[in-house]
């Protein structure tokens, strides 16, 4: 149906779209101190700033670019929001108050926005039921790669330039991978053409319907615990390090690239090839092998956090970042074996809006005012402390995905009769 050279080259711009747009996340998360200390924050502002105010333009965006794709040119989309993030990137590095980057920050949501969507539908299209797990870890790969270059190359133009010209520099790639997303991102709609297609259902009747479905609604839960107790602390991890462990930036840069970069991407392919080739067709067993890697990472980030020794809190955060990035492939591919073709990027965004508002978005922010009510106690230590009431967490992850695995091989046979 579609030649195999081109569907590997768009899964390769799909994860270098992805690289370009969120690598500037990490570098972010490294200068929070900074930041803090020029523009005078306290850590609940900036709990709300990488949290809150950055998810909700994220989540409300996401769902009306979502439905434009799964009707238009999603290779149009995609190149209109690699700029526009691009250009809000550079922005932050002009900003002079709490209030204009919080600004440019929201700008930067609202790009980041049109490409989840949009390339998870796309891979879909391109990738069958059986191959998508695989399929969605190396195009979810995208993240951990970032955190290497983000992290890595991060920490060190920081150190060279500061974080106001780092921000300046690192927004104008994006134009050149926006260039090249509008013209060789190939629509399949425009190949297959649209008579074909059944036309994409009403927005509250898609809502419903998602929401009428016991391993979807699982899912959505997933999501937002699994964004408030695991990825969002992520924002803090490198002020955890600086203030605990009297780490540099370009240090934590260099210990987190490798930690989260080459570890978390080792674990996003190892979940994708196991579920392809031990249990394709499987997302019973896939689910809950997840439940199993949730568990192993909330107990290994709970032995990070109290360890004294700086070296033994990094090999642990590296066991966790391996155990949890298992989840990433299956999961996103599940998604989008339990929706029809013309809902998937609308699927994909109402998993974000209800991950990102009540999971990052409430998550770093919660996080912060925690660390600021436990500073009186334990000072300098507050954000280990904090950290750490976080991890019990895991435990409820694994509990609904366990309960998933008992409905979504149903759900998915009732999809694909009805398809």
């Amino acid at each position: 149906m579609f030649k195999l050279s081109y569907r590997n080259y768009l899964l390769l711009l799909l994860v270098i779209v992805g690289i370009t747009t969120n690598f500037e996340r990490f570098i972010f998360s490294l200068v929070l101190e900074p930041i803090k200390q020029e523009l005078l924050l306290s850590d609940s502002q900036l709990g709300l700033m990488t949290g809150v105010a950055f998810f909700a333009f994220y989540a409300i965006a996401g769902i009306p670019i979502a439905r434009w794709a799964d009707r238009g040119n999603r290779g149009t989309i995609t190149a209109i929001a690699v700029g526009l993030c691009g250009i809000m990137v550079s922005l932050c590095g002009t900003v002079s108050g709490f209030f204009q980057l919080l600004l440019v920050r929201a700008g930067v949501a609202v790009g980041e926005a049109g490409i989840m969507p949009a390339g998870q539908s796309l891979i879909s299209d391109y990738f069958d039921r059986h191959e998508r797990p695989r399929a969605m870890a190396i195009y979810i790969s995208f993240y951990t790669i970032s955190m290497i270059i983000g992290y890595l190359v991060g920490g060190q133009l920081v150190d060279a330039y500061g974080w106001r010209s780092t921000f300046i520099i690192i927004g104008v790639p994006a134009i050149a991978v926006a260039i090249l997303a509008k013209f060789t991102i190939k629509e399949p709609r425009d190949v297959i053409g649209t008579d074909h297609l059944s036309p994409a259902p009403p927005l509250i009747a898609t809502i419903s319907s998602l929401w009428s479905q016991k391993s979807f609604r699982q899912i959505l839960i997933i999501f937002c615990l699994g964004y408030f107790f695991n990825a969002g602390v992520s924002q803090w991890l490198p002020t955890f390090l600086i203030r605990s462990h009297d780490m540099t930036i370009a240090s934590v840069g260099s210990w987190l690239a490798l930690v989260f970069g080459v570890f978390g991407t080792a674990g996003i392919y190892l979940g994708g090839h196991i579920a392809t080739r031990y249990a394709a067709n499987n997302e019973k067993i896939q689910m809950r092998m997840l439940a199993f890697s949730s568990l192993g990472y909330g107990l290994a980030n709970a032995i990070a956090y109290t360890v004294p020794s700086k070296t033994w809190c990094l090999i642990f955060l590296a066991i966790g970042a391996l155990l949890i990035m298992l989840n990433n492939g299956p999961i996103f591919a599940a998604i989008q074996s339990l929706v029809p073709e013309r809902t998937r990027s609308l699927a994909v965004a109402v998993t974000f809006l209800f991950g990102n508002l009540i999971g990052f978005g409430l998550g770093p922010f919660v996080l912060g005012m925690v660390s600021d009510m436990l500073n009186v106690t334990y000072g300098q230590d507050s954000l280990r402390y904090a950290l750490l009431l976080f991890c019990p967490g895991a435990l409820w992850i694994a509990y609904h995905y366990w309960k998933v695995s008992s409905t979504i091989e149903q759900d998915i046979h009732t999809t694909e009769q009805l398809a």
